[in-house]
Formats: C-alpha cells, structure tokens, sequence
C-alpha cells in the first residue's frame, strides 16, 4: 500500500510560496512557506504535518495494544509537538515529543501504559522518524 502526498514550491527559500496536497484530497492546495514555517504566517509547514501524522498513527498503535491487552473502547487525544533546530548550517528536525490522554474505564493503569509504550515503540510513524521520540500520558481509568 502506498499513499501519496505533494507539493508544489514556487521561488525562493524565502520568498517562495507553495501548496502542499494529500491524494485524499484532505488537503488541497495548502499553503505553506517560509514564514508559515519559521514565523506566524497562516499557512502550514512540514513539521505540523508530520506532528499530525505522527500523532493519527500512534492513537491507531494505541488502539490496537489496548485492544491486544483486553482493554475496550479507550478515548485517546494525542498532540505530538515535532521541534527543528539549526544544526551543522542547515536545519535538523531533532524530536517529535507526544502528549497523550487515555482514557480507559476500568482498565488496569499499569496496562495502559504499557499498551502506549509498545505503541510508542513500534507506531509506524515513530519508527520513520528515527528522531528522539518522547511521550508523556495522562490516563483515566
């Protein structure tokens, strides 16, 4: 299976402009460019992006280790927060931290938390990052 994204850049680093899609349709012709992504432009960049993604896949991971672990119908809001730096002339995204709140009747805490470790470990997304993943939980149980 192979899912596609794109973008279209249009001048330079720092006056271009561009349009980011998604083969969905989800996204159409987003902005985004340097100033939505180092400044507070409207638009997107490639970093919130990839928190959004790296967030959806983990709620799914997470699903799927509560599930494993007995552990039905959980309410998951995860937020990752994706950092760049300046590093060696250029810039580096460096981390993608993750902020989960689990709620889960009844269920063991110490279950849970195992469930969002394994997930944290093994969500597709984090494994591509292959940057510093964190994580910190909140759960309800």
């Amino acid at each position: 299976m192979k899912r596609t994204g794109s973008a279209v850049w249009d001048g330079d680093l720092r006056n271009g402009k561009g349009k980011v899609s998604t083969e969905s349709g989800a996204l159409s012709a987003l902005p985004y460019g340097f100033n939505t992504r180092f400044g507070d432009a409207k638009g997107t960049n490639p970093e919130e992006l990839i928190g959004a993604a790296h967030a959806a896949c983990f709620s799914m991971a997470l699903s799927n280790e509560l599930a494993k672990a007995g552990i039905a119908n959980p309410h998951i809001e995860t937020a990752a927060a994706v950092e760049i730096q300046q590093q060696d002339g250029g810039f580096t995204i460096t981390a993608s931290h993750l902020t989960v709140k689990i709620e889960a009747k009844g269920a063991d805490k110490a279950a849970v938390q195992k469930a969002a470790d394994t997930a944290e470990k093994n969500c597709p997304v984090s494994k591509l990052l292959k940057a510093d993943i964190s994580m910190d939980t909140t759960i309800a149980v």
